[in-house]
């Protein structure tokens, strides 16, 4: 919970997101003492926030369990976002395009604090080792799409957000040294484009190239899943890399026609 002063902050609200947010797949269903314990706050608000909420329709509780969950309505608020937001829109044809071209699932996330979040995804009919869909998280520091966001920013800033992440290998391949992390993203600023070598997860790899806004600083990023089952890093980066680079370009050159 927040404990910086502003009278114009509402508690409430933000208690009552937090306990929207307290559900997740290893957190499905909660009963009030676990809602309270997840969004980190007592039970008397829990019972409040978590009434409020299912009178609102974002939440039930289970007849004979008495577990809550939550219900499809959550995601309305995930829907304005995306049918709102222009970028999404302006991406998919080129991310369709980008699909064809290679073979492979092609995808467009967006920064969220230290984060890459997923907002567009063109699935190839082809066997993928990881499932992300729509919304899904994935940290900057250890993926393709997160380097190439952060090579595309003032270096200093690039670093102070490698600082401030909490780098845990995720598989033995995953880079934790904020020297090795921050030669890749050299690397990437000097090529035009990001690797992500089974970091996150194993089987999984990925080309990245950031999208530049109109500021000329990063607002998102592209990138193709290259799975290790399929294909060669080094194959990949000379066959797909350059449909990714000009993917990139092609999404940054229509946002600025806009």
């Amino acid at each position: 919970m927040s404990d910086t002063p502003n009278s114009l902050f509402n508690q409430s609200l933000e208690k009552g997101l937090a306990v929207l947010r307290a559900f997740n797949a290893a957190q499905r269903t909660m009963n009030l003492a676990e809602i309270a314990e997840a969004a980190e706050i007592n039970k008397s608000s829990a019972q409040r926030m978590i009434h409020t909420l299912e009178q609102l329709g974002y939440v039930r509780k289970h007849p004979q369990t008495k577990r809550f969950q939550l219900t499809p309505r959550v995601m309305e608020i995930g829907y304005n976002y995306l049918a709102a937001d222009t970028l999404v829109d302006v991406a998919n044809p080129f991310l369709a395009e980008l699909a064809q071209v290679t073979g492979e699932t092609t995808n467009l996330t967006e920064p969220d604090g230290l984060d890459m979040v997923y907002v567009a995804r063109f699935v190839a009919p082809k066997f993928i080792p990881i499932h992300m869909p729509i919304g899904s998280r994935i940290p900057m520091y250890c993926t393709g799409s997160g380097r190439a966001y952060l090579s595309a920013l003032p270096d200093q800033e690039a670093l102070a957000m490698l600082q401030a992440s909490d780098r845990q290998a995720h598989t033995r391949h995953t880079l934790t040294e904020i020297d090795a992390i921050h030669g890749q993203i050299v690397a990437t600023r000097q090529r035009g484009y990001a690797l992500n070598q089974e970091e996150l997860f194993l089987g999984d790899m990925s080309i990245a190239a950031p999208i530049i806004g109109s500021q000329g600083l990063p607002v998102a990023a592209v990138h193709v899943v290259i799975p290790s089952s399929r294909w060669t890093l080094e194959e990949a980066e000379r066959k797909l890399a350059p449909s990714v680079i000009e993917c990139a370009r092609a999404i940054r050159t229509s946002i600025r026609t806009l």
